[in-house]
């Protein structure tokens, strides 16, 4: 079991996901801005390994406008050495990555400019974790997407455009539950259409079930991840306190956790803390896995 945080650490003063305006596109603009995102990010990796904090999401936004037709920059080519000694500290450290693009990568999409903005943006996904060097392990995880008033036709559309991909995608992608949408047995029924692992969102189930409890989530979709995937990895939050909003909690809730570890045993995976104080929560974590016997450290 690894535990981790995504894209940003707030105690260090880094962040590796600078952007700016596509008005204001260069090939300058841009060698400067990944240059300083990858810095960044291997600043991050550096201070969680010191902390014990294995499990990281890697930003979307490392290479700007990388799947934008206005990038015509070879950037695999041009940071081939950095991406190179990012890949292998990641590799010597046993550090598991994961990515995770936005709301706008939409597989199943109704729309053909969205769906092959789509594909592009999982395409470029892809690309960054083969040029790290990364096995399988290291996944892409996305919502199935939008119902557009026919949920069936929507996943056959998803299972459909999914058999479609190519290669480097699909060794990677895993889907997540959503809160709203598909539920954790939805994932576990295009699961047996594609065999595409199922990534398990603790909060957005609390939010949108089926009545399955989290003990028996884990033993269903822990079958859906082989070796060359990893170990599976689980999105957890708790609901932010002292409100009706559909929001993470700002802080973890250390009770909450200690619960989430006892009820998950015996099943291993690695823990993702979609929590807003990122890092600061995640090194609290840790302090309460360290004696779950789970628990890996470097």
């Amino acid at each position: 079991m690894k535990i981790g945080y995504p894209c940003i650490n707030w105690t260090i003063g880094c962040k590796g996901d600078h952007i700016f305006r596509l008005k204001s596109y260069s090939e300058q603009r841009l060698i400067e801005t990944v240059a300083n995102n990858l810095s960044c990010l291997e600043t991050m990796l550096r201070f969680n390994v010191e902390h014990d904090l294995l499990f990281f999401r890697i930003t979307s936004d490392l290479v700007p406008f990388a799947s934008h037709p206005v990038c015509q920059f070879n950037w695999r080519r041009y940071f081939r050495d950095e991406l190179s000694s990012i890949g292998s500290f990641i590799k010597s450290h046993n550090i598991r990555i994961s990515m995770h693009p936005g709301q706008y990568t939409i597989l199943n999409s109704q729309n053909n400019e969205i769906l092959s903005r789509s594909i592009k943006e999982l395409e470029y996904h892809a690309d960054v974790l083969n040029s790290l060097g990364l096995d399988a392990s290291a996944k892409i995880q996305l919502h199935i997407g939008g119902i557009y008033g026919d949920k069936t036709k929507s996943v056959l559309r998803f299972i459909d455009r999914y058999r479609n991909l190519n290669g480097n995608i699909k060794q990677r992608l895993v889907i997540e539950n959503d809160d709203r949408s598909y539920t954790v047995d939805d994932c576990i029924d295009i699961y047996g259409e594609t065999g595409v692992p199922v990534l398990f969102d603790v909060f957005h189930h609390e939010l949108n079930n089926s009545r399955s409890s989290v003990i028996k989530v884990l033993a269903t979709i822990t079958k859906t991840w082989q070796a060359q995937d990893g170990i599976p990895m689980v999105d957890y939050s708790s609901h932010y306190p002292g409100t009706l909003k559909v929001s993470h909690t700002v802080s973890i809730d250390s009770s909450d956790f200690k619960r989430f570890l006892t009820t998950t045993q015996p099943y291993d995976c690695d823990i993702m803390l979609e929590i807003k104080d990122k890092e600061i929560s995640a090194l609290r974590a840790v302090e309460i896995a360290r004696k779950d016997l789970r628990f890996f450290h470097g």
